[in-house]
């Protein structure tokens, strides 16, 4: 799925209730400009038990950061709760703990949301 004019600020939280699939070995959940210029790449990996996240500019990925908190299972629902200011992402975990990406491409207001990979959207909400 993807939103190319939802509007989400620095201060504001995105809230999102995802349902991997019982067989899913992966989905991402990428905020930004376009699909070539994402700030964050938020990319559990099942198989590998380990979240990855990264950034694209221009295209281009950058390095991955990966934390080894993988607190959700396959087929059942999770929440995530995404913040961020023009120097990083927070991401509160299901289990209440948080992952922290620098937020590279440094801007305060994005407008592109996607849900890629074996994984169903339960519901979005920003505030």
């Amino acid at each position: 799925m993807k939103v190319k004019d939802m509007t989400f600020k620095e201060g504001q939280e995105f809230k999102i209730r995802i349902k991997p699939k019982d067989d899913c070995e992966r989905f991402s959940i990428n905020i930004g400009h376009d699909s070539e210029n994402i700030a964050l790449h938020f990319n559990p990996r099942f198989d590998d038990s380990v979240i990855v996240c990264n950034s694209m500019s221009g295209g281009s990925w950058g390095d991955e950061h990966c934390d080894g908190n993988l607190c959700f299972s396959r087929g059942e629902e999770s929440k995530f709760y995404i913040t961020f200011n023009h120097e990083e992402f927070v991401i509160k975990l299901p289990d209440g703990s948080t992952t922290v990406f620098p937020n590279r491409l440094g801007d305060v207001k994005y407008k592109y949301f996607e849900v890629y990979g074996d994984a169903r959207i339960v519901g979005i909400k920003i505030k």
